[in-house]
């Protein structure tokens, strides 16, 4: 609980087996009122090693649903919890949970109603040891969806993101894509709303067990950013009615 706001942690969880305890005991639990973790039909025992850690809201699907897919379903049971901050946390111990107490504070004190930690605020990203070309990559879409998007954010494409319950319950967010580009269709939907988005310098961790996509389903993810961006700004000028 922080101002008497309901605080809930959502893991969206795909093989994080090897990476799930270490990621949860940083969790700062005097803030933190409940976890969330839904696993997408993983083929290890993520599950489990949740239970046992004692999560109480552990969901598995029973076919994998994608990342799009396995947020949609975490956002829904937080505000079915009636969370007032959700914060999402990937379990494969990329993104710290030490963060959360300045994200949580940012949203709980009033000042934005979302938060991102960025890993391109500082060094963190390359230090972190992010592949040259998705640091790239990154770069090059990020400039583009700021130059459409009429916004300034340093990074449109980290999974370390928290929202206010208003966000989530104005963004049509069961609308956008089951896959990866889900979070930059959100944060279409966001902007589109008139909702304003801080940022906090994050450090990231690449390694072995940390997920990651592969070149192809990259380049198919930044086809899709692309195209988001374009309708977005589209939209804007009335040539298209729809944003997605």
């Amino acid at each position: 609980m922080y101002n008497n706001k309901k605080v809930i942690v959502v893991m969206p969880a795909y093989k994080a087996a090897l990476t799930l305890e270490k990621t949860y005991r940083e969790i700062p639990f005097d803030l933190v009122d409940d976890v969330i973790l839904v696993d997408d039909h993983s083929p290890d025992n993520t599950s489990e090693v949740a239970k046992a850690l004692g999560i109480k809201h552990v969901i598995r699907h029973d076919i994998n649903k994608g990342y799009g897919g396995n947020q949609k379903t975490c956002y829904t049971k937080a505000l079915e919890l009636g969370a007032d901050i959700v914060i999402m946390v990937h379990p494969d111990y990329q993104y710290t949970p030490l963060l959360l107490p300045a994200m949580i504070s940012i949203i709980g004190n009033e000042l934005y109603p979302v938060v991102f930690g960025s890993r391109i605020l500082g060094k963190g990203a390359l230090k972190g040891g992010m592949p040259m070309y998705k640091y790239i990559a990154n770069r090059f879409l990020t400039l583009f969806q700021n130059i459409m998007l009429s916004q300034k954010l340093s990074e449109y494409h980290t999974g370390y993101r928290a929202f206010s319950r208003e966000v989530l319950e104005k963004v049509p967010f069961q609308k956008c894509d089951d896959d990866f580009v889900f979070d930059n269709e959100m944060i279409a939907q966001i902007f589109w709303q008139g909702f304003e988005i801080a940022e906090v310098t994050c450090p990231t961790k690449y390694f072995d067990e940390a997920s990651s996509i592969n070149f192809v389903r990259s380049s198919k993810y930044g086809l899709g950013v692309l195209r988001v961006s374009l309708r977005y700004r589209l939209a804007k000028w009335g040539i298209t009615w729809k944003l997605l």
